[in-house]
């Protein structure tokens, strides 16, 4: 069984064939997916697709960093903690800074993702980290909540191999995509030396498709591409990928009981 730590099934891009989708990722093992939050627009429809497949479906709860703005951050913020308070949820995400659209925003998104990742510890639930052109500001925030209830996972990994140790020493793991399997995509230069114990699996579906599926809609069955590419450059079985990467994700996001 492989597990899709961060995919949103919840999207339009799925509206026409949703659960045709599902089933073609349940029959390519991958029976377990952790739904990351954007904002309170989309709460509903996440809670949907638990309600239809709830041994399956794992939520996160929280506010994306390019959701945040100043004219609605309190009613945003409001939402996140009434839904951590009153329902159960695997993680607080996806959170972090992303500097990639807008960088006048930068001041609020630091202090927007401190917040969570102290409602995260509050909980005692694992952070999912996003990150785009925002690598040191998002070590410096997370340097300065560091602490030993601080876990999670470094979301779509683009970084470099100091990135990938920073992270790593943080107690975060690195959730590895299609990315790898791109041609300039770098990481696939030395993730190999880094130990299968900091790695799970995502697709972020259905954005980032793995080759040979790049620039068409990503989905959760593609997962198997980035496990068969990481088998090829750790030189182990995919079944040992499969394995290592199924066992991070359920003890991180406390899924013993899920499926095989």
């Amino acid at each position: 069984m492989f597990i899709d730590t961060h995919t949103h099934l919840y999207s339009e891009s799925f509206k026409e064939d949703r659960n045709e989708m599902i089933q073609r990722a349940f029959e390519a093992s991958v029976k377990n997916f952790v739904l990351p939050a954007i904002d309170s627009t989309y709460t509903s429809a996440m809670w949907e697709l638990k309600n239809q497949y709830p041994e399956s479906m794992h939520l996160m709860a929280g506010l994306h960093p390019t959701h945040v703005d100043p004219e609605n951050i309190k009613v945003e913020m409001e939402h996140v903690k009434e839904e951590l308070a009153s329902k159960t949820y695997c993680a607080v995400g996806e959170i972090g800074i992303d500097l990639y659209w807008d960088r006048s925003t930068e001041d609020l998104q630091k202090e927007i993702f401190a917040e969570q990742i102290r409602l995260a510890k509050q909980y005692d639930l694992p952070i999912v980290i996003h990150c785009r052109d925002a690598f040191d500001e998002v070590f410096e925030v997370l340097e300065a909540e560091k602490s030993d209830a601080l876990r999670g996972i470094f979301h779509c990994f683009t970084g470099n191999q100091e990135h990938a140790q920073k992270a790593i020493d943080l107690n975060l793991l690195l959730g590895i995509g299609g990315v790898v399997t791109f041609k300039n995509g770098k990481i696939d230069q030395f993730i190999h030396e880094i130990d299968l114990d900091h790695i799970v699996l995502e697709t972020d579906a259905p954005y980032l498709a793995p080759a040979p599926f790049r620039g068409k809609r990503n989905e959760s069955s593609y997962l198997i591409q980035v496990a068969k590419k990481l088998s090829e450059l750790y030189g182990v079985p995919l079944e040992h990928i499969e394995q290592q990467t199924t066992n991070n994700a359920k003890k991180l996001f406390g899924l013993d009981s899920s499926p095989k």
